[in-house]
């Protein structure tokens, strides 16, 4: 007899509680089951030695199967088994699909005197993704409002908003929009598209990745997905900047944007 040991997580490395992992003997009977506490460990107790087959099922997420071969050893360590969420490799249907801002985030940080990074958030926008079929003739267009410029300093925030940066009076506009979608894995994807700010356009590709479809407390349908890229203030003659010793700037030039998208099919 031996001790079947494991843990459930999902790809990125959260613990799946509830699940419960089955082994199912050669002959298709079933020896042994539990279920995978808080943590996601899970322990099976008393299996014989002998070729498994062990069935993973947990609520929300699709099910798994894998063989196995218990030997003599007092315990037979699975180590990590990673689950799919539910629809993860359920792309979202053609049509028009809106972002819903209350679930989503934009998120801007700078390296600050060379040492640390401001984080900061663009807290009103709007936009929709329209999925084609084939997909690649998906596109996006986001407008945001620069003047919901967040980064938990009302000074700084005035600032960012004055004609030394997004000069938010004479361009209460920032927009973003596609002209090209490539993929790159089942659920990772390049963006291609051109961002204006201060009536400047440049070309910025977002490295996306989808995390799948499914539906919400209402009825609905969504989609959610995460993006990350870099930018240039100097590509948007964003160049206010001051020295601090020895040629080191107050404000590094580029941007790390990251960007988290619900949206909710039309």
């Amino acid at each position: 007899m031996s001790t079947v040991t494991g843990q459930l997580t999902t790809l990125d490395g959260w613990p799946v509680a509830g699940g419960t992992l089955t082994a199912v003997d050669a002959g298709g009977v079933q020896r042994a089951r539990g279920t995978s506490g808080p943590d996601g460990r899970i322990v099976l107790d008393g299996v014989p030695a002998g070729p498994y087959t062990l069935i993973v099922a947990a609520p929300g997420h699709d099910p798994l199967a894998r063989t196995v071969s218990v030997g003599a050893e007092p315990v037979t360590a699975l180590g990590v088994l990673e689950l799919n969420r539910a629809g993860l490799a359920v792309l979202p249907a053609p049509g028009t699909w809106v972002i819903d801002p209350v679930h989503s985030s934009i998120q801007a940080t700078a390296l600050h005197i060379g040492m640390s990074r401001i984080h900061g958030r663009l807290r009103r926008f709007s936009g929709q993704v329209q999925i084609a079929d084939p997909l690649e003739n998906s596109s996006v267009e986001v407008l945001i409002d620069p003047t919901g410029v967040d980064t938990a300093d009302e000074m700084r925030d005035e600032h960012l908003r004055s004609a030394d940066f997004l000069d938010a009076l004479r361009y209460p506009e920032i927009r973003y929009k596609s002209d090209g979608l490539r993929r790159v894995d089942h659920t990772h994807w390049i963006v291609d598209g051109l961002l204006t700010i201060k009536g400047v356009s440049a070309p910025v590709p977002l490295q996306v990745e989808f995390h799948g479809t499914g539906p919400d407390l209402m009825g609905g349908l969504r989609a959610a997905f995460s993006a990350t890229a870099e930018v240039s203030r100097d590509d948007f003659a964003i160049d206010w900047n001051q020295s601090v010793l020895a040629g080191l700037l107050a404000v590094g030039r580029t941007l790390r944007i990251d960007i988290d998208i619900q949206a909710v099919r039309s």
